[in-house]
């Protein structure tokens, strides 16, 4: 089982190595979601590495939290973590997007080991995880449900109708990421469709909601700790706000970086980058 209390290895450390996985496997494509893999990697390391209960030998374990990739196209992000915590061999990083192989670019439950639902179309994560919420508690388990999803999902009926029927159960073993990085396919978040202020918006539906800068690792943790022991019966959330391409500089300065093409010889600059930032 996970015991991420006695790892010697630091959160800061996990983060640095799922951003490095993100772009070696980004860089067998040369392309891909790259921008949101940096942005969350500090988000995914509290999770994997400083709150979440699971055995990566046996993924299936039936006493495991469970975490829903609602935002499938993070699944480069994803695999990354996975990879760390060791659900997968290093030896298929390079594989990612391939043919046969167990990473597609959209993730897939079927596919791959520690992957709890597939994406793809957007805003379903958090209805499903309310669904697994009602099913653990009948069963009398202590697991809790982690679901991450994007602003830009925020546009989708779903996603609302998840935050209010999560509110009606009490479900307390939820806890919802929504990563706030300000862009989606067709431009910025906020001016495609507004949502703010955000924060009135989850407490008026009944959730206990905090806001953290989402690239401040300590400030994750806290918030994750905070949430995990609220005392009272009502679902959580954090909203973390992100920088798309975060550790790479020359990435986090592109207008668009949805979906990056990056440059053969730009791959080792961005290597390098995130090494440089590691050692400062």
């Amino acid at each position: 089982m996970n015991s991420p209390s006695s790892d010697a290895v630091t959160l800061t450390e996990r983060a640095y190595r799922i951003r490095r996985n993100a772009l070696l496997m980004g860089e067998v494509q040369g392309q891909g979601y790259i921008g949101q893999a940096l942005d969350i990697a500090d988000v995914l390391a509290v999770a994997y590495f400083g709150a979440m209960r699971y055995r990566p030998d046996d993924p299936e374990w039936e006493g495991r939290d469970r975490f829903l990739l609602s935002n499938g196209h993070y699944a480069i992000a994803l695999y990354a973590a996975l990879f760390e915590a060791g659900f997968l061999p290093p030896e298929e990083l390079e594989t990612y997007g391939s043919d046969d192989s167990r990473l597609p670019m959209s993730g897939m439950a079927s596919y791959t080991p520690g992957m709890e639902m597939s994406g793809g179309s957007l805003g379903h994560g958090l209805t499903i995880a309310v669904g697994r919420c009602l099913g653990l508690k009948r069963k009398g388990s202590d697991a809790f449900v982690y679901t991450l999803f994007s602003d830009g999902e925020l546009d989708e009926g779903a996603i609302w109708e998840g935050l209010m029927s999560a509110a009606h159960w009490k479900l307390d073993n939820l806890i919802a990421m929504v990563d706030v990085n300000n862009q989606q396919a067709d431009g910025p978040s906020s001016q495609i469709m507004a949502f703010e202020p955000l924060v009135e918006k989850l407490e008026a539906f009944g959730w206990f909601t905090q806001r953290v800068d989402g690239n401040d690792i300590d400030a994750v943790k806290a918030a994750f700790d905070t949430a995990r022991n609220h005392p009272k019966e009502q679902p959580r959330i954090i909203v973390c706000d992100t920088r798309m391409g975060c550790g790479v500089p020359f990435l986090e300065e592109r207008e668009k970086n949805h979906f990056i093409r990056v440059d053969a010889h730009e791959w080792q600059l961005a290597l390098a980058a995130l090494e440089a930032g590691r050692q400062a």
